[in-house]
């Protein structure tokens, strides 16, 4: 009940963070919006309910969260930006590309530190251990609607994705391994199929 609780108001807390002015797409309404708003409820539920956030950590949490998703947002817009007239000059052959390139090159450095400062940013309001819950989490929840996207149920679209040792995980096989029969045998190469 107690857990509920605490997912009950991190859901309010940080929706209440996430809701936009009136004004822009909000206005505009219509399916994405609504969309957009069940992710981000089923993001918010997940990590709480992940990490194991408390009703005061949820308080503490939700607004550096929000303020940290801001500001890689403009990040991420600065690099696709930077990205886009780099290509733009190579497809041309017109503009300077050197410059192109360290601008696309700061822009994509600039948000790979924020990455890193923002793990001393949870560390002030959660334990060494729920912010890494919270990075762990927050990349299975993104395999999760990759996979739902791909058709699949969360993990990549067949079911794959990479375990903790690196190797993937699915349906069992190799590159280039054989289909097992039901006994568990490969089936045996015959003239046919070399």
């Amino acid at each position: 009940m107690k857990k509920m609780i605490s997912l009950l108001l991190a859901l309010s807390i940080a929706s209440a963070a996430f809701a936009q002015p009136q004004g822009g797409r909000q206005a505009q309404g219509g399916h994405g919006q609504a969309a957009a708003e069940k992710l981000k409820l089923e993001k918010i539920a997940f990590i709480t309910s992940e990490v194991g956030l408390t009703e005061k950590e949820a308080e503490a949490f939700w607004p550096v969260y929000n303020q940290i998703e801001t500001e890689q947002k403009a990040l991420m817009k600065a690099e696709r930006k930077a990205f886009m007239e780099l290509n733009k000059a190579l497809s041309s052959g017109e503009g300077n590309v050197q410059a192109l390139l360290d601008a696309y090159l700061k822009a994509k450095g600039e948000n790979v530190n924020l990455h890193v400062a923002n793990a001393k940013k949870y560390q002030k309001v959660l334990s060494a251990e729920k912010t890494a819950k919270f990075f762990t989490c927050e990349e299975k929840f993104r395999r999760q609607q990759i996979g739902k996207l791909k058709g699949g149920h969360g993990q990549g679209g067949n079911g794959a994705f990479r375990n903790g040792n690196g190797r993937h995980r699915g349906n069992g096989q190799r590159p280039g391994e054989g289909q097992r029969q039901g006994n568990g045998q490969r089936p045996q190469k015959t003239a046919q199929n070399q």
